[in-house]
């Protein structure tokens, strides 16, 4: 049974002899502990993921941070030093291809090796493991600001250690996040183990004076999840982390559309993680937020996506996020060239720079939002730690089991899928089908009035083809939905 208690070194050493095992070539170089803490002691901070979110936090800006990710070793680096050079990219990702991300290196190689003779790429990502720690390790020597692996693993442990041993400074995922939004079957029990793994790995590190970065995924299947749900699992992603000893933290959180709606979200966010990290005993965890930018699906037309880029960047700089996540306008397409990575970044970036200094201007409504998303997290997370019996992690598994936390159009069989949400016709995203999420009657009540509004102003029936019609709706160029002709 899983339970929310920090890994002994014991444990964590007897683990890692298994997980090193799995390189996928047998031969692979010693990834000793001792050697992994000079190299990452050797990281200037402008370097160290950590260190420069910090001090962007002191400052008040909003750094910004591409996907980006090919199989061959040469193509990958050429390509982040592009989108360094000229997307003015604040931090580099290596987004992970998809062979890696299900532990299959065996595939992974023979799409390296099949890459090679086509001369392009035939993966989805970087193959970070086959790569190993001297192919990861020039890709960090190849750029000068902070590398992160995004990938979307449910077991990431020989990746992270591979990434960690680079001397790249970040890793993105969690239990939850990259379980249920990503695999259909995968325990959740067993992904909770994994990550407390990686997170133990990270508090190794940071007891012999090493601050690594760890980013639980916020946008979860990026399609109309309510706020509550997707801060839920991240608070709950960040109480494991810091229980396994993680001192640096960033929380994300993807793009609804209602701009007052999304603020409120960052805003409950980062002060509920800080409240709920300090209410379970971990009072030294520094705490920095993160903004994706519009998951769903992207207009076509490329000065369309352009306008959805700047209108998240708003947002972003609106919403003081520390960092946030760009799209491109080939979103619509399928993997972009690096010169639309480059427009998205520099557009990006040319909002956030103009909104430096200014914030969404409180007001009743803002407050009234932030107030909604706090009661309702308030509400999930106090059942999960009752159906956990006072364990975070045990209730998190119970929780999903009973439909007490339920994602929105998630793969996962643990999941019960039976939420389905919809826009208010403000466009701020409310649940239309409450399944048994641990909502007070109060609450419910809320959702079906902003719903009901809605239906009445629309003249249209309160139905399941409002979440069709908001599905499709920012691709055809507005937020709320409406019936077609």
């Amino acid at each position: 049974m899983v339970k929310n208690e920090k890994m002994s070194m014991e444990e964590f050493l007897e683990i890692r002899e298994e997980v090193l095992l799995q390189w996928p070539t047998g031969n692979h170089p010693a990834l000793n502990l001792e050697e992994s803490i000079k190299r990452l002691k050797s990281v200037p901070p402008h370097k160290n993921f950590a260190m420069k979110l910090r001090k962007a936090k002191k400052e008040g800006v909003t750094l910004i941070q591409p996907r980006a990710g090919v199989a061959r070793l040469n193509e990958h680096i050429e390509l982040l030093q592009y989108l360094e050079k000229y997307g003015q990219a604040d931090f580099l990702p290596s987004t992970i291809d998809s062979y890696t991300r299900h532990n299959r290196y065996e595939n992974a190689e023979d799409g390296i090796k099949e890459s090679e003779k086509q001369g392009r790429s035939l993966l989805n990502g970087f193959p970070a493991v086959n790569h190993g720690v001297d192919g990861c390790s020039k890709v960090y020597e190849a750029v000068n600001v902070p590398l992160q692996a995004r990938h979307g693993t449910p077991d990431a442990r020989l990746l992270s250690e591979i990434i960690n041993a680079s001397m790249w400074t970040s890793n993105e995922g969690g239990g939850i996040s990259y379980n249920i939004p990503y695999s259909k079957t995968i325990s959740l029990e067993d992904t909770i183990k994994y990550w407390q793994y990686v997170d133990r790995l990270v508090g190794y590190y940071y007891e012999n004076g090493i601050e690594l970065n760890r980013e639980p995924y916020g946008p979860l299947t990026g399609t109309l999840v309510p706020p509550s749900i997707s801060n839920t699992v991240a608070i709950i992603e960040s109480i494991l982390a810091a229980e396994q000893g993680v001192k640096n933290i960033s929380v994300g959180y993807g793009q609804g559309g209602n701009i007052v709606q999304d603020v409120a979200a960052l805003r409950a966010l980062e002060e509920q993680t800080n409240y709920y990290l300090k209410l379970f005993g971990y009072e030294d965890v520094f705490i920095t937020t993160v903004f994706h930018q519009w998951m769903g699906g992207f207009p076509s037309n490329e000065a369309d996506a352009m306008g959805l880029i700047s209108y998240a960047s708003t947002v972003a700089g609106l919403g003081n996020a520390t960092k946030m996540i760009t799209k491109t306008t080939h979103e619509s397409e399928g993997i972009p060239t690096k010169e639309a990575n480059v427009q998205g970044l520099r557009a990006s970036k040319m909002v956030v720079n103009l909104l430096k200094g200014q914030r969404m201007p409180d007001s009743k409504e803002l407050q009234e939002e932030i107030n909604q998303i706090k009661k309702e997290v308030d509400s999930l997370i106090r059942a999960i730690v009752k159906v956990g019996k006072g364990d975070i992690a045990q209730g998190v598994v119970n929780a999903f089991k009973e439909g007490l936390i339920d994602i929105p159009f998630a793969p996962s069989e643990l999941n019960n899928g039976k939420i389905l949400p919809a826009r208010d016709i403000d466009g701020k995203i409310r649940i239309l089908a409450l399944g048994n999420i641990a909502f007070t009657d109060e609450i419910k009540e809320f959702h079906r009035a902003k719903l009901e509004e809605r239906a009445r102003i629309q003249k249209r029936e309160l139905s399941i083809q409002m979440t069709i019609d908001d599905i499709y709706a920012i691709s055809e160029g507005v937020l709320v939905g409406t019936t077609k002709d």
